[in-house]
């Protein structure tokens, strides 16, 4: 069998967990391996350590499938792995059919993604070695999953890495570009040939439903209280607001909330499942807005959602600016000279604001750029928190380390004036499990703080 001999001075990675072997920790190359074959994998005096797929025309030549002696990755290895998949998500994830089945290095299958949204399977394949086994991918999906169809994303730059082009397209059945599925009790309509990756991010599930207790407890914000009042002819414990009078809009304990790039509206969806009075609902593009909307009219949320299609940093930036300048207004009064001739901007403020942008850092060269990037969103957001409430913030890019995401946090809050207490601090969902010396699986970073002033 063909082999990868490892260099003796290099880290011990591969011990330590990582599947990947970079071109330059190899030492030699024994036999004439084919690109995509599966190698024997080496140490310098010829110890084995693993098996994994070779690919020359990659930096990262090397992808660990296997620690155990591995000829092929056959229809029968792929069975076996899927069946590994599907027991760990039907242990963690009773109440979805919808979720990451196969989440690449940490499902010990690098370089394949799956998702599953209902009855269709959404493939994504990234490298060189899975592409070589696409029919033995797809016939055993059928075979463990009995899907309705498997539909195939792989529009990745990436691939061209691996010497691959860019290609999407049904790989087996019938695959309607729609498909509704159902989060945290939460209707969802996913756009698998258009949306965002394979179409939905299922890596916040749990985060998204954490926001839960951030929605409700604000009526006492506007004077309203729960008293034993005489209404209809009987004595019944109602809502009144501070004029005395019984307050019939039922989301009156509800939050205000802002969601920023939001996408398919996901955040939306749980703020008004959990009890939110009014959500405004915020991305750039026009169609993952439509998609928002499409979603908001799904679960009869059209009453307490307005729609924003803007950029979220020229957005929070107008709002800031009207709220300083109303706050110069109230001065006027004072003996301050303000200029009241101009008209005040929009100056908007909610109880929680949720931030959960695409990656600023997509490489290491670009850390600096994305902590400013952070920083000036996270800043403006927290502005706009309402004395008491909430800011809910994530980042998705690797290269933003945990501690360097809270360092920057709390930099724009010291900017802002503002006082932040780390209510919950999480990462992806139990569909996206992490293998402990891969560094690169610990790319979520998902904070709520509560935001006061200084």
């Amino acid at each position: 069998m063909a082999a990868i001999v490892l260099q003796k001075k290099r880290k011990k990675r591969l011990e330590q967990g990582h599947p990947w072997i970079f071109a330059s920790e190899i030492e030699r190359v024994e036999g004439e391996p084919v690109p995509g074959q599966v190698v024997e994998v080496r140490t310098h005096a010829g110890q084995p350590l693993a098996s994994a797929y070779y690919n020359p025309k990659s930096q990262i030549t090397g992808r660990v499938v296997s620690y155990k002696p591995l000829e092929a990755m056959t229809k029968e290895f792929f069975v076996e792995r899927f069946g590994r998949c599907a027991r760990h998500r039907a242990r963690f994830l009773h109440d979805s059919d919808s979720y990451r089945l196969v989440y690449g290095e940490a499902d010990f299958l690098p370089g394949l993604t799956v998702d599953k949204f209902a009855d269709v399977l959404v493939v994504q394949i990234l490298t060189l070695g899975m592409d070589v086994c696409r029919e033995a991918i797809t016939a055993a999906l059928v075979e463990v999953f009995a899907p309705q169809g498997i539909y195939e994303r792989s529009d990745v730059p990436v691939r061209e890495l691996e010497g691959l082009t860019q290609t999407t397209g049904a790989l087996y059945g019938e695959c309607p570009r729609y498909v509704r599925i159902l989060e945290n009790g939460l209707h969802i309509e996913v756009d698998i040939e258009q949306g965002q990756k394979t179409g939905y991010f299922f890596d916040q599930r749990e985060n998204r439903a954490a926001t839960e207790p951030l929605m409700k407890g604000w009526g006492a914000e506007s004077g309203i209280a729960v008293r034993e009042v005489d209404h209809e002819g009987r004595m019944q414990r109602l809502p009144v607001n501070a004029n005395g009078k019984v307050v019939t809009f039922p989301y009156w304990d509800g939050a205000t909330v802002l969601e920023c790039f939001s996408h398919t509206g996901s955040f939306t969806l749980h703020a008004c499942k959990y009890g939110a009075k009014k959500v405004t609902c915020l991305d750039i593009s026009e169609h993952a807005v439509e998609s928002a909307r499409t979603n908001v009219k799904l679960n009869g949320f059209e009453d307490r959602v307005e729609f924003v299609v803007a950029d979220a940093f020229e957005y929070l930036r107008r709002q800031v600016k009207g709220v300083e300048e109303r706050r110069q207004r109230s001065l006027a009064g004072q003996g301050a000279k303000v200029d009241t001739s101009k008209p005040v901007g929009e100056g908007r403020t909610w109880d929680v604001v949720i931030l959960d942008p695409p990656a600023f850092a997509k490489t290491r060269s670009a850390v600096e750029g994305a902590c400013r990037g952070y920083k000036d969103i996270n800043l403006h957001g927290m502005k706009l928190v309402n004395e008491g409430g909430y800011l809910v913030t994530a980042s998705c890019s690797y290269h933003m380390a945990p501690e360097l995401f809270l360092e920057t946090v709390h930099a724009a809050a010291v900017d802002a004036g503002k006082i932040l207490r780390l209510v919950e601090f999480r990462a992806a969902g139990k569909d996206h499990p992490r293998l402990l010396g891969v560094d690169e699986g610990n790319y979520l970073k998902f904070a709520i703080f509560e935001v006061r002033s200084r």
